[in-house]
């Protein structure tokens, strides 16, 4: 009898640290999306790659949660926030006070989509220029990754596929625009020749408000079969047809 009381409460205290494991094994804590989002350093072209690889490491810290290594999980979910909240060496300040609250501030909330202005009305902004006008062309680094915004400068999401070489030579970018940023059930897909992107080749706009983006549809379905759904496409592609169409001057009286 005495035998079965400790085996039982063996298997309850191991019922226990599984438990606390798995709770405390919580993906969002890396805070990954809100620091993209609130230091403009990893939304630049030279930090893309990082980027990718840190939303890497946070989806192999999904897939061990979801095979049950919850203590694994949650030792890559604090190798994710140290990658992403350790200065620099080169940034690194002499006062360990003001750097300490570099490191706070950057944990705060994100802030929602729409919601971070730009700098296109800023003096000295160099005009937008078709995707096509670009000399030397574009290269898929330079896209894939890149943030999104409206014709009103704010952030409408990020490109994370490009869909080139259709028989119709309609091609696209997929740009997700909620959650992580991962392609899927809030993403929309843009015709790349209605894109203009700034001369350095950071930012992409589409040609409308953020207001008017929120009406675009989503994307259809995650396997591209929209690719042969040309009814859907020809309505998507209007959407932005239309509104990168110069406005008609009214007639004089």
């Amino acid at each position: 009898m005495k035998s079965a009381t400790i085996f039982l409460a063996s298997v309850f205290l191991a019922s226990l640290g599984s438990a606390a494991a798995m709770a405390d094994c919580q993906i969002a804590d890396a805070k990954l999306e809100e620091a993209i989002l609130q230091k403009p350093e990893l939304r630049g072209a030279a930090n893309r790659q990082k980027v990718r690889d840190l939303r890497t490491l946070r989806d192999a810290a999904f897939t061990l949660w979801s095979y049950g290594r919850h203590e694994d999980c949650q030792r890559l979910v604090a190798n994710i926030r140290e990658l992403v909240f350790a200065p620099s060496m080169g940034n690194l300040g002499d006062n360990d006070e003001e750097e300490a609250e570099k490191q706070i501030a950057s944990r705060e909330p994100k802030v929602q989509r729409g919601a971070v202005q730009g700098h296109r009305d800023e003096k000295g902004a160099k005009p937008l220029i078709g995707i096509d006008e670009l000399a030397p062309g574009l290269r898929a680094d330079e896209i894939i990754g890149a943030e999104v915004r409206s014709s009103d400068d704010k952030i409408i999401g990020e490109v994370r596929n490009v869909v080139f070489g259709t028989k119709d030579r309609r091609d696209y970018a997929v740009v997700a625009s909620g959650g992580f940023f991962t392609t899927g059930k809030e993403s929309i897909v843009v015709p790349l020749r209605f894109l203009k992107v700034t001369q350095e080749r950071v930012s992409f706009f589409v040609p409308m408000p953020a207001a008017e983006v929120k009406v675009i549809p989503l994307m259809p379905d995650q396997d591209y079969k929209w690719l042969s759904d040309d009814a859907w496409r020809t309505r998507n592609d209007a959407l932005f047809a239309r509104s990168s169409a110069p406005a008609k001057e009214k007639p004089r009286r």
